[in-house]
């Protein structure tokens, strides 16, 4: 177990190795609507099930009611409601009828998690989480919550481990509730995931396996690309796809495309923590957890990283 700088990966990794990132971009995920009776609902979008139909995460759901409409705060659109789906999941109708990106990228904020508390009053801050709560590479919008392990990338950095020989290869997984979604089964093997939509292209799993056939190793950056890489390795070799996976990895699983992997220090009792039992040995994680607050390091979203070996 060793102490470093972020910068000092170069150190750990050799030409050859392939470095294997989630380009997905977090949209500004966060809104509120208003009821007609002036009140007003934090909302979270989640995705399109359809055209111009989303399906959202709202406080309150449970007092809406089917067909009520409500308005947007901060722009020109409404949403009619349509059902309940359990949990404070809901699917709405938007109206008009617009891109999700679109509407988002003009009322919404980003989707912070709780513990970094914001009020919504100071635009410099709200401008600055635009910027920082997203890696320095993602262009394929679609996540709710930031792939964080990627967060601690810069462009000089990246250049760096490129002019050593570490190849880089781009996948997406667009980070949804069931990422975060805490464990509530008892037994680990009960709990269920929701879906979350990825792809590996073509050209990334040609690199991915030129880099293992050439004795290189394979770095997931974060635990959503190494979701990808052990659903595209699931049914046989390494091969790109589409879709959506709601594979959750937790002691046992035989990691199959995966060497190495750079995270942050996890919630307890999260579908994260119990792919990093998996991957290094919970005796190990918890081990370097306790190194981890010894040394004052900073945990989850914005916090610091460590990298498996």
């Amino acid at each position: 177990m060793e102490h470093r700088v972020f910068r000092d990966l170069t150190d750990y990794l050799a030409a050859g190795d392939c470095l294997v990132f989630n380009r997905s971009r977090v949209l500004p995920a966060r809104f509120e609507a208003r009821r007609g009776s002036g009140g007003r609902r934090s909302a979270l979008f989640l995705g399109e099930t359809g055209p111009g139909q989303w399906r959202v995460l709202m406080e309150g759901a449970g007092k809406v009611r089917p067909g009520e409409v409500l308005a947007i705060c901060g722009g020109g659109w409404s949403m009619t409601w349509l059902r309940h789906c359990g949990r404070g999941l809901c699917d709405v109708r938007i109206d008009p009828p617009e891109e999700a990106a679109t509407i988002l990228r003009r009322v919404g904020t980003m989707p912070l998690p709780p513990y970094i508390r914001r009020d919504g009053s100071d635009a410099e801050e709200a401008a600055a989480d635009r910027r920082d709560y997203q890696t320095v590479y993602a262009d394929r919008d679609g996540s709710v919550a930031a792939p964080t392990a990627g967060l601690h990338f810069t462009d000089a950095l990246i250049a760096a481990l490129k002019e050593r020989g570490v190849l880089t290869a781009y996948l997406t997984l667009h980070v949804g509730l069931g990422t975060f979604q805490p464990v509530d089964a008892e037994d680990l093997a009960d709990h269920v995931m929701h879906r979350e939509w990825y792809e590996l292209p073509p050209d990334a799993a040609g690199l991915i396996r030129r880099s293992r056939d050439g004795g290189g190793r394979i770095v997931a950056v974060g635990t959503t690309a190494a979701r990808v890489l052990e659903t595209c390795h699931r049914d046989g070799p390494l091969s790109a796809g589409s879709g959506w996976t709601d594979l959750f990895i937790c002691p046992p699983h035989d990691f199959r495309a995966t060497d190495a992997l750079i995270t942050n220090f996890h919630l307890p009792g999260s579908t994260l923590l119990a792919l990093v039992f998996a991957f290094a040995g919970r005796d190990q994680t918890l081990r370097a957890y306790r190194a981890a607050i010894d040394e004052g390091y900073r945990f989850y979203s914005y916090g610091d990283a460590m990298l498996i070996l």
